[in-house]
């Protein structure tokens, strides 16, 4: 009985891996005529001993770009030194958290920054640690504080993206899953986890509350340039929801649209001076995966082999990567599509368009990605 059914997850896993990998569409978003190759005007900002700069932000004066990476420091790019310099840590046992190799092993004690954002007013920057909850730390950086760990009486579990109203200092962040932690993330697709939450975060009465339940993997998070709505990412739907803040119905469900779909899995949303988002998109998504989505006991049966399925067949699916953004108007229409194909920059998480440059951030990648003048260069 044990053996024929590890000759079936064998299988089951094999045709999954092959079907990823020789499925993947080659030009989902490509062949739209506002497509762009951008693979000669790159710059790469190479991070020593870590990886994974996920999230990027700017401080109040304009400096940064910083970045959380995979040992839990948050890191700040000197572009006149040429260098990243460490700004603030997760964890006070930087010389354990430093000096391994495997960073995701010690993920839960050392931290995984995820989004980052600066409060303008306080200079404060604001931290969605995937293990440690939503965090913060001063002006001057140092080790970090924790704000809030549960909600409601349950804990936040795998705290991803986030973004701030710079006039009422709110906080609005995501938990993307009360079940699997941020290394088991291809758990958390598979399996279609719908315990993700959007929550909000309240810093003048130090108060939480629950906006949305039932979400499929949220993930980056933005607030729209007049405030009242909250562009939400699912990454599992490959979605982004609209969120109407001022519905008089807003902690139910129903207060929720589709925004956009897209082909390929979305990671973070960032919102430009001009009321348009950058999205980053961390891989395609094929019709055989979709059809994996959309059958609930195949994705689970993946997750619970009695060998690590998910994390073969997440090895399988990133022969295929790419690196793409995409950006959307104001009423969620695809305007312009990136898409770096020499395999120089892959698993895009998140763009910010800053001055006329794109950065591009990555949770795998050790670097970050410079585009600059990026307008002049199409």
């Amino acid at each position: 009985m044990i053996i024929s059914r590890l000759i079936t997850s064998y299988i089951l896993v094999i045709i999954f891996a092959l079907f990823i990998t020789k499925y993947f569409p080659q030009n989902i978003l490509h062949q739209q005529k506002n497509a762009y190759k951008f693979s000669d005007s790159l710059e790469f900002l190479p991070i020593v001993d870590a990886f994974g700069p996920e999230s990027l932000t700017f401080d109040p004066n304009g400096g940064g770009p910083y970045a959380g990476v995979s040992d839990g420091r948050i890191i700040k790019w000197v572009p006149h030194q040429r260098r990243w310099i460490n700004f603030a840590f997760i964890s006070s046992n930087r010389e354990e958290c430093e000096k391994r190799k495997n960073h995701e092993e010690k993920e839960d004690e050392c931290g995984r920054p995820l989004g980052l954002r600066f409060n303008e007013k306080s200079g404060e920057l604001y931290i969605a640690d995937a293990y440690m909850g939503l965090m913060v730390v001063g002006r001057d950086g140092g080790l970090a504080r924790k704000l809030v760990t549960e909600v409601d009486g349950i804990t936040i579990g795998f705290t991803n993206g986030l973004d701030i109203d710079q006039e009422s200092g709110l906080v609005y962040f995501t938990s993307s899953s009360t079940l699997f932690p941020r290394r088991e993330y291809m758990s958390v697709i598979l399996s279609n986890d719908k315990t993700g939450r959007l929550l909000q975060y309240n810093p003048h009465t130090d108060q939480t509350t629950t906006l949305l339940n039932n979400l499929s993997f949220p993930n980056g998070v933005s607030l729209t340039k007049n405030k009242d709505t909250v562009l939400i990412v699912e990454t599992t739907t490959c979605q982004i929801l609209r969120f109407r803040l001022q519905n008089p119905s807003s902690k139910s469900e129903t207060a929720t649209e589709v925004f956009t779909q897209l082909d390929g899995f979305p990671d973070n949303i960032k919102i430009n001076s001009k009321g348009e988002f950058w999205v980053g998109i961390y891989s395609k998504r094929g019709e055989f995966l979709k059809w994996v989505l959309s059958v609930s006991w195949v994705g689970k049966s993946v997750v619970n082999l009695p060998f690590n399925g998910v994390k073969l067949s997440s090895i399988f699916g990133r022969f295929k990567a790419i690196g793409m953004a995409v950006k959307l108007d104001e009423e969620g229409k695809i305007v312009k599509v990136l898409e770096e194909k020499s395999g120089k920059l892959k698993f895009v998480s998140e763009v910010v368009e800053k001055d006329g440059d794109l950065w591009f951030g990555s949770v795998i990648l050790p670097f970050v990605t410079l585009f600059k003048d990026f307008d002049s260069s199409l």
